[in-house]
């Protein structure tokens, strides 16, 4: 009876609410207003550049509210690099660089934890270099193929 393996406990599942305190916890955002502006604006401009089953798994594994403001973005036809992302959101949001990376670190250090480790591995390896930082993680990338006496280049 001990001997057989016994399912995972599945995960409470985190609300909108607590997934916003968490945000303006880690973000040190002064209202929750703020906070939910950052999660929304974020989520919606992840929502550009994750598709298929990444996109489907990741809407799971998030809130409701949080995974109908990702899901309701067309994605790109043109992913972008983890830096374009943020001068996309700066741009979209007018507000400087530096405020845009804040917040899309803040947002997708609390999407790493709700989707995974596996999810994650899963949806850095379709998304452009550049993401894995603003998910909070390491950017460790394969050597990239030898063109004609020079390396590829990487864009971060």
């Amino acid at each position: 009876m001990y001997d057989q393996p016994r399912p995972n406990p599945a995960r409470p599942a985190m609300t909108f609410d607590r997934m916003l305190e968490r945000v303006r916890y880690e973000g040190a955002y002064p209202t929750r207003e703020r906070a939910e502006e950052a999660v929304r604006t974020v989520l919606a401009a992840l929502g550009r550049q994750i598709t298929a089953d990444e996109r489907v798994d990741l809407a799971q594994a998030l809130p409701v509210e949080a995974a109908l403001t990702l899901t309701a973005q067309i994605p790109d036809t043109e992913q972008l690099t983890g830096w374009g992302f943020v001068k996309d959101l700066a741009t979209r949001r007018g507000i400087t660089p530096a405020i845009a990376r804040w917040d899309t670190g803040t947002v997708l250090a609390v999407v790493a934890r709700l989707a995974g480790p596996d999810l994650l591995a899963r949806i850095l390896r379709r998304l452009p270099g550049g993401y894995a930082l603003l998910f909070g993680q390491a950017e460790l990338r394969q050597p990239q193929p030898v063109r004609g006496g020079h390396a590829a280049p990487v864009h971060v």
